[in-house]
């Protein structure tokens, strides 16, 4: 906002509540009448559509439980420069599936990507996300898959991307996950049977050494750091969208 001339008010959650201090739809009306536009980070998905639902003005999902589309804009920007187009490539998911992995499947089918995820047993990508991925790659043409092999995931891969293995709020489940995943690590091994010009990318912070290694993550794959750069420059866009009649 401050890039584009304007002003941000940041609310964190102890002064909000958000759908405890007070109800969100009230929060939703009192806030249409101080801001031109709303982010909100949140846990729970529900709690996003009901600040849409109450709010007369634009609403950004930052992050929820079920999706991460912010992020997926600044994946497909960090693809697009590399590669110029989405379509037709091939993008391997390894590990968790995410809210991360939801909103990456949900932008590689509406943009012609193929997609696909391997995860551990337990940990798949949520259905109903799964479902909308099928439904959009219907019209763009796009390949879903849902593997459990990371190796086989990879192969002609021209994007391997992974997250953390524990996401927020799931920190009771680290020692579990820690023993689960280390198959799914990206490590060069892995990074040497995707095509030879693939990229690395994480949408950090990471947790190097769990799902990716120092090697990869700084090495001539890796793509992290202008990915994360590009969340600035993608999230610009999105409210240059929403409020350029302003």
């Amino acid at each position: 906002m401050r890039h584009m001339g304007g002003d941000a008010l940041y609310l964190s959650p102890n002064e909000i509540g958000l759908g405890k201090r007070e109800s969100i739809a009230d929060v939703a009306r009192v806030m249409s009448g101080y801001v031109d536009a709303i982010m909100a980070r949140v846990f729970h998905h529900e709690h996003i559509l009901q600040l849409a639902q109450w709010s007369t003005i634009p609403v950004i999902n930052g992050l929820s439980d079920y999706n991460h589309p912010c992020q997926a804009m600044a994946d497909a920007l960090t693809i697009i420069e590399k590669f110029g187009s989405l379509n037709g490539l091939n993008i391997s998911y390894i590990g968790d599936g995410n809210n991360v992995a939801a909103s990456l499947l949900h932008i590689c089918s509406i943009l012609g990507a193929n997609f696909t995820i391997a995860s551990p047993i337990g940990y798949d990508i949520n259905t109903d996300a799964f479902e909308v991925g099928l439904k959009l790659a219907k019209h763009s043409g796009a390949m879903i898959a849902n593997l459990r092999d990371p190796h086989e995931a990879v192969r002609n891969a021209h994007v391997i991307y992974t997250d953390t293995w524990t996401s927020m709020g799931q920190e009771e489940e680290t020692k579990v996950r820690e023993t689960i995943f280390p198959p799914y690590q990206v490590n060069s091994r892995l990074v040497s049977e995707a095509h030879s010009d693939a990229i690395v990318m994480h949408c950090l912070p990471a947790h190097r050494g769990q799902e990716l290694t120092d090697e990869v993550a700084d090495g001539p794959h890796s793509v992290i750091f202008p990915q994360a750069h590009n969340r600035l420059h993608a999230q610009k866009a999105i409210l240059t969208s929403l409020l350029g009649d302003l």
